[in-house]
């Protein structure tokens, strides 16, 4: 893997974190009604709608958003991927767990997209613990 698909998978989590966060934060009841959009909605069918709770949602998502956009621009740093990889797989990992145990609340049709979803930001989160290797330098002949 080298930087530049680092930074395809950290720009895709830092979208993710702006889209949820700006949303959930800017517009708390129009997200838990309405999220993920399309039509559709996961969220009621999970507990009654909380302000607080849904601004904090927002706030933790633009938190990640600004450490994946952090991690984009310093994507040399392996320290700094690897603990934006960390923080997101951590998150990721605990919402697909929960979110499988409640599949049983949704349609058929729900239940494959939120695994779908699910999975594919987990991977995206999980594929940056893959070592880059830095692009190779031209050497000038003599």
């Amino acid at each position: 893997m080298n930087t530049s698909i680092h930074r395809a998978l950290l720009g895709f989590l830092a979208l993710t974190g702006v889209g949820v966060g700006v949303w959930a934060y800017a517009a708390p009841r129009n997200w838990y009604d309405t999220f993920p959009g399309m039509g559709l909605s996961w969220l009621p069918q999970l507990g009654p709608y909380n302000e607080h709770f849904v601004k904090d949602v927002g706030a933790m998502f633009l938190g990640l958003a600004l450490l994946s956009v952090l991690a984009m621009i310093h994507v040399a740093n392996t320290t700094l991927v690897k603990v934006t990889a960390g923080t997101w797989t951590l998150f990721n990992l605990l919402h697909f767990v929960y979110h499988m145990q409640m599949l049983g609340m949704y349609s058929p049709r729900d239940q494959v997209l939120n695994a779908i979803v699910l999975s594919a930001i987990l991977l995206a989160s999980a594929a940056l613990f893959i070592p880059a290797r830095q692009p190779a330098k031209l050497t000038q002949s003599a």
